[in-house]
């Protein structure tokens, strides 16, 4: 049960006054469901999701097939999962199956007004979509607005690295604060800096795969894909790449592999679990 107070479970008892009632004043999804329904398993944490960002422009009632039968039955439901939109007292849209995320705004849209966004978490959402310009506008505007605020600057820093500039971002990193610097999102931009700088001189990666299938201990080839790895976001593979070099040859070019693992744990933080899977890894490895 989610602890979210826009989402909760629908029986046949509070159907009437939870969602038919309710529906007056906030429309209510109602996601019938069961257990063994794996298209189910896959659309209901975008539900959930949705509930949680629309902020309480709807709720999300949630109805499980097999404990609720006599609800079920009442609703017309025949397939599973089937979504029911419900709005001052009727069922006003709806669909069937695990449609993805895009089409089940498209269903919201037409009745529920998405809250505004702030402008911060826009940006970061936009930037994960691929929008960097928008991003990159909106954190400009933000930090016109409060030059001091470090976690905007740092952001810009970011954004001007990834799109090849990445002299401004060295000169925002430098100018931060010493204790500014110490921070995660301040390590996370100067690693990635980093990986940058070092992808101007590396060999193409067909050709340090190939090294590799004729010599699969090859210190050099290893260490330089898995930098090609980081750069494409494939963290994992990086990570076991220089897991290999590690145990291919632990002394390589000052123990670069340990420097690289330990460097890119600091880009992505510790909560991320490939950095706990591989930091496990690289602690066996040395002790």
């Amino acid at each position: 049960m989610s602890s979210s107070p826009f989402i909760f479970e629908a029986t046949m008892e509070n159907f009437q006054q939870e969602v038919m009632d309710a529906s007056a004043t906030v429309p209510v999804l109602v996601d019938v469901w069961a257990e063994w329904c794996a298209p189910c398993k896959q659309l209901m944490p975008l539900l959930e999701k949705l509930a949680n960002e629309y902020q309480g422009a709807f709720r999300l009632a949630k109805v499980n097939a097999d404990e609720q039968e006599q609800l079920t039955s009442s609703l017309g439901v025949r397939n599973l999962p089937t979504v029911i939109l419900v709005k001052d007292g009727q069922a006003v849209d709806g669909f069937n199956g695990a449609l993805p995320e895009s089409e089940i705004r498209k269903v919201l849209e037409k009745y529920v007004e998405l809250p505004e966004e702030p402008p911060y978490e826009k940006a970061h959402r936009i930037w994960e979509e691929g929008d960097i310009s928008g991003a990159m506008e909106i954190l400009s505007e933000l930090n016109r607005e409060d030059p001091e605020n470090l976690k905007v600057l740092i952001d810009l820093a970011q954004l001007k690295a990834e799109t090849g500039d990445i002299e401004t971002a060295e000169q925002v990193l430098e100018s931060l604060p010493p204790e500014e610097k110490l921070q995660h999102q301040a390590k996370q931009l100067a690693a990635r800096i980093k990986f940058l700088k070092q992808s101007a001189e590396l060999p193409p990666m067909k050709d340090l795969e190939m090294a590799l299938e004729q010599n699969s201990k090859d210190p050099n080839a290893l260490h330089l894909l898995a930098l090609h790895k980081v750069l494409q976001e494939k963290n994992a593979e990086a990570m076991e790449l220089l897991i290999r070099l590690m145990q291919a040859d632990s002394k390589y070019k000052d123990e670069i592999a340990k420097t690289t693992l330990v460097e890119l744990f600091e880009k992505l933080g510790s909560s991320n679990p490939d950095v706990r899977t591989y930091r496990r890894k690289l602690y066996t490895l040395m002790h």
